[in-house]
This record gives C-alpha cells, structure tokens and sequence, in this order.
C-alpha cells in the first residue's frame, strides 16, 4: 500500500472548539454564534496539543471551555455503535 494511502487509513480526525458557557452546570453556550472553531486535527494527540493551548489561555474565564470531538466516530458508523455492558 502506497505510503499516502496507509496514512489515510489511519487518519482519526478530531474538532476542537470552545466558547463562554452559559452556566457551568450545561454545555450550553452563552452566544453560538462566538464558538471558537480551533481547528480539525488528524489525530488525538493533535487536538489534545491544540485543546490544551486553548484550555490554559483562557484560563482567567471560568466560563469558558473547549472541547475535542471524535469526528472519525460520526465518519464510520460502526463507530457509533455502543459497546453492550
């Protein structure tokens, strides 16, 4: 298998976003129209890099959060599936 394709085949993509919470007990965002979109990330430790970044540069703002979504979960349905038990 050519070297492109193996990458591509091991390509786990993940969104990391954030915003200001409306209150710290929901995921709730205060204005979603001022989500901060960070980026799409080919693999975890990528988004955990650029999520941490995030994280520790706002954290004056106990309301604010970011997030990392496994978007290759939703790109393979089969990853969706739960695990019995």
């Amino acid at each position: 298998m050519p070297e492109s394709q193996s990458r591509e085949s091991e390509q786990r993509l993940h969104l990391v976003f954030g915003g200001e919470l409306s209150n710290l007990e929901s995921m709730t965002f205060r204005d979603p129209s001022k989500i901060d979109l960070v980026g799409i990330f080919p693999d975890y430790d990528s988004a955990m890099r650029a999520w941490r970044a995030k994280a520790q540069a706002t954290v004056d703002s106990a309301q604010t959060r970011y997030f990392i979504v496994h978007m290759h979960r939703f790109l393979d349905p089969a990853g969706l599936a739960r695990k019995p038990g």
